[in-house]
């Protein structure tokens, strides 16, 4: 590879991954993915193998910065970790039988397109589980990286997202931290996201070991998303414990319902208007909560 394989729009296109992330917790994965796919014309197999290599390296970066402000639950971290590194080796196995047939590309692309929704789906859930959560904390002790863990469903999360990741790369934040707040409603919303980064960390090392040996990595790829991604998930970690992402969700799940659609089938055009009037309509509704804040 040389320096001219470096594509600075799809670095770009990383930074903004990174940043979404790093303030968040989740959507790397399901931007990335969808992007390489539709936006850069590269193979669906080329783009899940690819960006799960991608965040193998990316997410150490944010996760460090959690790790140093104490804010991981490492009990969560190792019960999550049991279930989801040995479902990322399951996923990745299916994922390798399905590239040996003729339909491959379509079969992943339809799979990114499901997951997605799934994740648009947990996304949408956790804003009513936030605001559950967020009543419970109320009235009784938020609890930081002392609480106990439920290690049986804990697991299984672990275990069903690993598949899903080693199968689409999709999943690895949106999933797990919406189930996380379900499981454990008093968990304080900053050790929940940096819970969610080092937890997806063995779980992506694995993944990618896996998908080196039996996927399809485009290096210039990998190169190119790392350029963009290293640096935006390190600032918006740093973000994350003055912003609480709030309007970059919604913006997020109005990406992810248009990219999942159009992944699916739907025409260009209906998918974009989902996506333009869906902008416009946070976007609204932010500026709207702005001003009612300031006044």
């Amino acid at each position: 590879m040389t320096f001219g394989d470096i594509d600075l729009a799809l670095s770009l296109g990383g930074l903004v991954a990174g940043l979404m992330v790093g303030l968040t917790g989740m959507g790397g994965a399901a931007l990335v993915t969808p992007m390489l796919v539709l936006l850069f014309g590269i193979p669906p197999a080329a783009a899940v193998s690819s960006d799960v290599v991608a965040s193998a390296f990316m997410k150490p970066v944010g996760a460090w910065v959690h790790v140093r402000a104490k804010t991981v639950h490492w009990g969560l971290v190792a019960w999550l970790s049991a279930g989801s590194v040995p479902g990322v080796l399951l996923g990745t196995v299916v994922f390798a039988r399905v590239l040996t047939t003729d339909e491959a590309s379509e079969t992943i692309r339809t799979w990114i397109g499901y997951v997605l929704l799934l994740a648009l789906a947990a996304m949408l859930a956790k804003v009513w589980v936030a605001r559950r959560a967020s009543h419970l904390r109320e009235v009784q002790v938020p609890m930081g990286t002392d609480m106990p863990v439920r290690p049986l469903p804990t697991m299984m999360l672990g275990l069903g997202v690993g598949i899903l990741v080693g199968m689409t790369s999709v999943g690895s934040g949106s999933l797990i931290v919406t189930t996380l707040l379900l499981l454990y409603p008093l968990l304080r919303p900053s050790i929940l996201v940096g819970t969610d980064l080092t937890q997806a960390v063995p779980m992506l090392v694995a993944g990618a070991i896996a998908h080196a040996g039996f996927g399809d990595i485009s290096v210039a790829v990998v190169v190119s998303l790392l350029i963009g991604q290293i640096p935006g998930v390190w600032i918006g970690a740093r973000m994350s414990s003055r912003y609480d992402g709030h309007a970059l969700r919604w913006l997020l799940m109005v990406v992810l319902a248009a990219t999942a659609l159009k992944l699916l089938g739907v025409s260009s055009l209906i998918a974009g208007m989902i996506a333009i009037v869906g902008v416009l309509v946070v976007s609204t509704l932010y500026v709207r909560e702005r001003i009612h804040a300031t006044t």
